[in-house]
């Protein structure tokens, strides 16, 4: 599940506020604004997080568990752009990234103007390169950081030597054509064609999953190695696609609908290093922290 970072922070509000009125306040919306937004959590995640009565609201066992996560979330953004200032201007070097398009798109490019005020004297250099080739660069030293993906039911071990921080977990989500009625479920899926995707990737490795759950009468059709193209085939009628939310983002979803459905898994998202006595250099810490950073202000609304 992954979490819209700032719908939470409006729950944290209601909830430190005692109410939706007070929080609306607080965070200078109008209370229609608040209550919008709260109900759209609860649609996207399929729980109640308020208890609505005639004398106010107050929040569910999950909406206080919630409040809570929203919290941690602020501390450690708190405490990432306390260590990003603490960087300062002295901090230089030249650090390499290797990383695939959706997160370099949506995480390390804008990154990239926020480090360059906060710490100039840092030359970063960005490879656009899928998980394989970005851990062979990390191993011969081409590259410093290695952003790699992994879908959740495949998970491989840190090999040693190599340190990785947790940057996202996105759900995995299926694009149908619009002419198409809508599946709520994997049952819906087993008369469907699969637009399959290049065998290296987590979405290959995803599809393979959901295929088998899934049990399809038809075989997978095309191969698609670019997010784009699998959107553009599923426009054009061709079959359907599994896509990371990332993906979607900005996407010209024209004919095409995205839905969320159970049992589709996750897609993890992290940074990896060389970790030893004189690794990460601070210049590396520096960049890794800033993608930390990053991430957390993304606007996940995209994921509904």
């Amino acid at each position: 599940m992954v979490l819209d970072a700032k719908r939470l922070g409006v729950l944290l509000a209601v909830h430190r506020a005692g109410g939706v009125v007070a929080a609306a306040d607080l965070l200078h919306l109008t209370p229609s604004a608040i209550s919008q937004q709260i109900a759209k959590l609860e649609a996207e995640e399929g729980v109640e997080v308020l208890h609505r009565g005639p004398r106010g609201v107050t929040l569910t066992a999950v909406g206080i568990m919630l409040a809570e996560a929203a919290e941690r979330i602020e501390s450690e953004l708190v405490e990432a752009r306390k260590q990003i200032a603490t960087i300062g201007p002295d901090v230089s070097g030249r650090v390499a990234i290797g990383a695939f398009q959706t997160i370099t798109r949506s995480v390390v490019a804008p990154m990239l103007a926020d480090l360059a005020v906060t710490a100039p004297g840092i030359e970063i250099t960005v490879h656009e390169v899928e998980t394989e080739e970005a851990n062979r660069g990390l191993r011969s030293g081409e590259y410093d950081v290695a952003i790699v993906e992994h879908d959740s039911s495949a998970e491989r071990p840190v090999p040693r030597g190599f340190r990785e921080v947790p940057l996202l977990d996105e759900p995995w989500r299926v694009a149908v054509p619009s002419s198409m009625a809508v599946p709520t479920s994997l049952q819906d899926l087993t008369d469907v064609t699969w637009i399959g995707a290049e065998k290296s990737t987590a979405a290959a490795r995803a599809l393979t999953r959901v295929v088998d759950l899934a049990r399809p009468n038809r075989p997978t059709l095309h191969s698609y190695y670019s997010y784009e193209v699998a959107i553009a085939l599923v426009a054009a009628g061709q079959g359907v696609a599994l896509l990371p939310a990332l993906a979607l983002e900005g996407a010209d979803l024209t004919a095409v609908d995205v839905v969320p459905i159970a049992g589709l898994g996750m897609r993890h998202i992290a940074a990896r290093h060389r970790g030893n006595r004189h690794e990460p250099t601070p210049a590396v810490r520096a960049v890794i922290d800033a993608l930390v950073a990053q991430v957390v202000t993304l606007d996940l609304g995209y994921l509904g």
